[in-house]
């Protein structure tokens, strides 16, 4: 059989070059100064609070927030309510006509597209060299031992970002809220519910026991479900959220180490060191002298305490 007629497909956003991508922990004094350039840039918070200024006014933006500059739109940025925020940063250059979409917008994102945006980051950390975490590489590069179409994976990852995004504005309002979780999304929520009861008690020693009865189920089904979605146990995922809120206690410079361990339920400065260290591969000093370094710009490492 042969077959004359073959449909070119319709690429409704296709994007070009990658220019610059950036995951940066940064401490509460975090700000930039104005800039503006010839390719689209969206920032997405990852934690924390910033405030915007753009040509069309100024924006705050909260965790699970993005906005979008297009180009050659002047825009600047910095940490506000006293929070050091983690911000996702990547610019591209792109054609297509329905970029105009993303304007002068800014959004809430919901629980699908930022599972999207975490499998970039994802790629983006095995994909370049130096690290997207390093705020001082200026340029991206390709890491020799890259896995096969990381790159690929990034682009086709964003185009259906960016295509869910316009197709979403079509039901909602264009500054959207979080989704909301039907029925058929009750795993999810479950989850969800055992995050948060985790997040309010950073200052407890959390059971597995705790955490169910918390969510009114049993241990078997909470373990079974949130090894599911997250790809490891609760508890471990409990530390994992102790250490994080920790790193953000140290850019916000608020508390010494020994406050630190106590507001977290620690026993000891001592075990609430280990844990550090053995999750983040650094001492409590040391990653407080990389995030300054980060911040002041020089790579020395010398502004930690």
């Amino acid at each position: 059989m042969v077959y004359e007629h073959r449909l070119q497909l319709q690429e409704g956003i296709r994007l070009g070059r990658l220019v610059t991508f950036h995951y940066f922990e940064l401490d509460r004094t975090f700000t930039s100064k104005e800039e503006k350039h010839d390719f689209w840039e969206f920032v997405y918070v990852d934690k924390g609070k910033v405030a915007i200024s753009t040509d069309s006014g100024k924006r705050l933006l909260e965790q699970g927030d993005i906005i979008f500059y297009k180009p050659n739109e002047m825009h600047s940025g910095g940490a506000r309510e006293e929070t050091a925020p983690n911000l996702i940063i990547l610019s591209f250059e792109c054609e297509s006509a329905a970029m105009r979409f993303f304007e002068d917008r800014s959004f809430r994102l919901n629980d699908g597209e930022r599972a999207l945006l975490a499998q970039i980051v994802e790629e983006g950390l095995t994909a370049f060299e130096p690290s997207i975490t390093i705020r001082q590489a200026k340029e991206l590069g390709r890491r020799a031992n890259a896995p096969f179409g990381c790159e690929q994976l990034i682009k086709n990852y964003l185009e259906i970002l960016l295509i869910g995004l316009i197709r979403r504005a079509a039901t909602l309002d264009t500054e959207w809220k979080p989704s909301l979780i039907g029925k058929e999304n009750r795993d999810r929520h479950l989850v969800a519910e055992a995050i948060a009861y985790m997040e309010e008690n950073l200052q407890h020693n959390l059971t597995l026991e705790e955490v169910s009865a918390a969510c009114s189920v049993s241990k078997s089904l909470l373990k079974t479900r949130f090894k599911e979605a997250k790809g490891m146990g609760v508890i471990e995922y409990f530390t994992r959220i102790k250490i994080d809120k920790a790193k953000v206690l140290i850019r916000e410079e608020s508390l010494n180490y020994t406050q630190m361990a106590e507001r977290l339920g620690y026993s000891s400065i001592h075990y609430f060191s280990r844990q550090f260290k053995l999750i983040t591969g650094m001492t409590l000093t040391e990653y407080a002298r990389t995030v300054h370094a980060r911040v002041a710009g020089d790579g020395t490492g010398n502004k930690g305490r």
